[in-house]
């Protein structure tokens, strides 16, 4: 694998919606320095949707978040969508691409993430697989931590699960809080631990979103809503422990307006300012 320059994105994100196109093509708001986009949205489309594509992409900074790639799937990996995966990012100089650790396909298409089993032998299974995407690719890709509702055959921890796939596939994390929020609540562990325990070398980026409260002990990860103050409050502790990492805003449905969104994005930004280091205390080194 090429090894590639860490990307830079800017430190606020928002995700990239169809609903959103002509809000953005008329004025992409101050607080957003890179948008996120799945990638099987956007690959095949033409026409007026493609042009409108194109001209944000030559004029802004974009990231890819995948939603089909399966990475833990029994069926073999699809090279020939990896391929086109490439030229895609290659055409919109997309900085990063990331995608899931879970699986949604096998004899055919889910359209759901299945959680991977935490065992051992899935590790094994997994790892080879990153690898041959990140070596097709000629860079590093980020796995997101995954909301699930059930863990079958479970031999390892989330945690010890989630950090064997990073190291020994060499691949970067994309932390998702409102996920070890979520899961905190659904599978009754400790988000701040949780988090803790992740490792900050491998941090690419972040995403923030809201959820729906089916019951006190079951949380449904929608995209659907606001992002609750929980969550804000354990993006402060990420960027406590962690530093200060870019974090996007993902809102699949019930979009609101853009400048509802625009709120949420000031709060990544004000927490953001209060764990970043003034230019003027920063270390002066000798030449």
């Amino acid at each position: 694998m090429t090894q590639c320059n860490q990307p830079e994105f800017g430190m606020v994100g928002l995700g990239l919606r169809r609903e959103m196109l002509t809000d953005m093509l008329s004025s992409v708001p101050k607080q957003v320095d890179f948008m996120e986009v799945a990638p099987e949205n956007w690959l095949k489309l033409g026409g007026r949707f493609a042009k409108q594509f194109n001209t944000l992409t030559s004029k802004h900074t974009f990231v890819c978040h995948g939603l089909s790639l399966s990475i833990g799937s029994p069926a073999p990996l699809d090279i020939e969508f990896v391929k086109s995966l490439k030229v895609f990012f290659e055409k919109h100089n997309i900085q990063l691409f990331s995608e899931h650790l879970s699986y949604c396909s096998g004899t055919g298409h889910m359209y759901d993430l299945m959680p991977i089993p935490f065992t051992e032998q899935a590790i094994k299974h997994v790892v080879p697989r990153i690898k041959q995407v990140q070596d097709i690719l000629e860079q590093h890709i980020a796995i997101e931590n995954v909301s699930y509702y059930a863990a079958p055959g479970q031999q390892l921890s989330e945690l010890e699960f989630t950090n064997e796939i990073l190291n020994q596939a060499d691949c970067k994390l994309l932390l998702d809080v409102n996920n070890i929020y979520v899961n905190s609540v659904n599978h009754g562990y400790d988000s701040e631990q949780f988090l803790l325990g992740l490792p900050t070398k491998r941090i690419a980026y972040g995403h923030v979103a809201g959820h729906y409260h089916e019951a006190d002990d079951l949380l449904v990860d929608t995209h659907g809503a606001a992002v609750i103050d929980p969550v804000w409050q354990l993006l402060d502790k990420a960027y406590q422990a962690h530093g200060v990492f870019p974090t996007l805003l993902e809102r699949d449905f019930n979009i609101p307006a853009i400048g509802e969104l625009v709120k949420e994005l000031d709060i990544i930004h004000q927490l953001q300012t209060k764990y970043s280091q003034p230019a003027t205390n920063k270390v002066k080194h000798s030449a």
